[in-house]
């Protein structure tokens, strides 16, 4: 059964451009993982420094392998410390 990923991260105006390049960098290591079916990336309206992934995995097996995964680890370690907190999942099926 398929599996949707909400990943939600707070982003200070200031690094907006520095997030960008760090999710198009995870968005590419992404796209080669067994099991990744899609993903997009929202901005809030009404909270600017709010913005939305939602990624759809084909299992929670094959999310839990990428999470897992130690290339994805060190990207998701720089996003955190430019954002200066941890990204919040959500898993849902």
């Amino acid at each position: 059964m398929t599996v949707k990923i909400f990943i939600k991260r707070k982003v200070p105006g200031k690094n907006s451009v520095e997030l960008a390049l760090l999710l198009q960098k995870m968005r590419g290591l992404t796209l080669n993982q067994p099991g990744y079916i899609s993903g997009e990336t929202l901005k809030r309206i009404d909270k600017n420094d709010e913005c939305m992934v939602i990624s759809t995995w084909r299992s929670v097996e094959d999310w839990n392998t990428w999470v897992n995964n130690d290339r994805r680890i060190i990207v998701q370690s720089e996003i955190d410390n430019l954002l200066g907190g941890e990204t919040e999942y959500a898993i849902y099926e």
